[in-house]
């Protein structure tokens, strides 16, 4: 009996001691990565985060997401030094037990979204859900804990460096003051919204020297009396285009409106509806090309980084432009000077026109996910079919900025110069970013 007992104690310690199982089949899929993201799009879709804030909230997760994986790669390289107020980022100490740079990858991410968007706590269910899962799939306690901690460090010091960039002291700023100076931006139906963000232009910038780096033409001259005038014909581009759509057309600026908040009205009744902001909907299409691509999980990572450091500065390029210029929107002018019956096929956003933002921000996206899966790579985004709207086939990805820079002139709600500047100054943004960051060593 005594020598039975024996073996079966032997056969628990013998078990126990072994390994749980591979869970790195778990924690290495780059599937789960984009999943992640994807958590965090939602909640900056359901909470209506404005785009530029939307971006801000992508960028910093990216990054500390990316920062796990460059620890655990002697491929990759961190960020600390590249931008040049990024503070160098904590060491992984694997003294005591090995770290899983994938699942710390997943938390950080998941623990800096949490904390740049709101309600609070808001990913933290799926942060225990990471942890679950990860269990089931066996990783050891040590391990686990060891990740915890290490990837606790990294998220813990994104956050005190994303306190530096200015946010906050933009929450009080000088509001945008409306006045009745001939084309100059004012709110538009059918929210008549204050202007969104006039001071993030302030933000602290990645990787540009400042927010006014590349200098942006002066747009045309406002002058309606003149119909041979530069702008008068520019302004009844829009209108003859938007009078005139086809299917096609109406399907890309459907495609491309990303309007975070759409204000819906029925005869009395108003009632919102919401699709992913740009940022978001490119981090979708970040994810569906990582997917075409076949890229593992660390270049999946990288990916997300690059792309949202690219939008996020663009977007400050772009914004201190809006507020530079002050442009009148197409809908305004049409309304006043032509047909005051006349609206936009998409409904025009609460900011000034000059450059688009879509248009700049969509470039330097563009040229960021160019750089990591070439010019060639063409796919199917299926982004907006859980908002009713089909497929599109994107034959690269500056063929896509390309199309969402026009969709914004078939959508009535930017001039065809909005557009072409932007995506100029979006090229420049996003080339200068892909020249400064080396993600890979070699």
């Amino acid at each position: 009996m005594n020598k039975i007992l024996y073996i079966a104690a032997i056969t628990v310690f013998m078990i126990a001691c072994q390994p749980k199982g591979d869970y790195t089949k778990f924690t290495n899929d780059p599937l789960l990565y984009s999943k992640t993201v994807k958590k965090l799009n939602n909640i900056v879709l359901e909470n209506n985060f404005p785009p530029m804030i939307a971006s801000r909230n992508y960028v910093y997760a990216s990054i500390a997401g990316y920062e796990c994986i460059a620890a655990g790669d002697n491929n990759y390289q961190s960020l600390s030094g590249q931008i040049k107020h990024m503070p160098p980022m904590p060491r992984p100490d694997t003294s005591k037990a090995k770290i899983d740079f994938s699942l710390a990858a997943l938390f950080a991410f998941t623990k800096v979204g949490n904390a740049v968007t709101f309600p609070e706590g808001s990913m933290m269910e799926y942060y225990s859900e990471l942890k679950r899962h990860a269990d089931s799939a066996g990783m050891p306690d040590d391990v686990m804990n060891n990740t915890i901690a290490f990837s606790d460090t990294i998220a813990a010091s994104i956050l005190k460096w994303s306190k530096g960039d200015n946010y906050l002291q933009t929450r009080g700023a000088e509001k945008y003051n409306v006045t009745e100076e001939e084309g100059r931006w004012v709110p538009t139906p059918p929210m008549y919204a204050t202007a969104v963000e006039p001071h993030w232009g302030e933000i602290r910038t990645m990787v540009l020297d400042s927010s006014s780096q590349f200098e942006i033409p002066r747009p045309p001259k406002f002058d309606v009396k003149n119909k041979s005038s530069v702008f008068y014909k520019y302004m009844m581009e829009v209108k003859n285009v938007g009078d005139s759509l086809n299917e096609e057309q109406k399907h890309i600026a459907d495609f491309w409106d990303d309007n975070p908040f759409k204000m819906n009205v029925s005869g009395h009744v108003m009632f919102a509806t919401k699709k992913f902001s740009p940022p978001g909907h490119w981090l979708n299409i970040v994810g569906i090309a990582a997917k075409e691509a076949k890229a593992d999980f660390n270049k999946t990572v990288a990916a997300y980084a690059l792309t949202s450091i690219a939008f996020f500065d663009a977007f400050i390029r772009g914004w201190e432009e809006k507020y530079t210029s002050n442009y009148i929107r197409p809908e305004t002018a049409i309304d006043k000077y032509v047909n005051q019956e006349w609206r936009p096929y998409i409904q025009t956003p609460p900011f000034p026109s000059y450059v688009s933002g879509h248009a700049t921000n969509s470039s330097a996206a563009a040229e960021a996910m160019t750089s990591m899966f070439g010019d060639q790579l063409s796919f199917t985004d299926t982004s907006l079919l859980e908002f009713g709207i089909k497929n599109r086939v994107i034959k690269s990805f500056r063929d896509a900025a390309a199309e969402a820079a026009m969709s914004r002139l078939y959508g009535g709600i930017h001039y065809r110069f909005d557009n072409e500047q932007g995506l100029v100054v979006g090229k420049k943004v996003g080339e200068l970013i892909v020249q400064r960051l080396k993600l890979k060593k070699n």
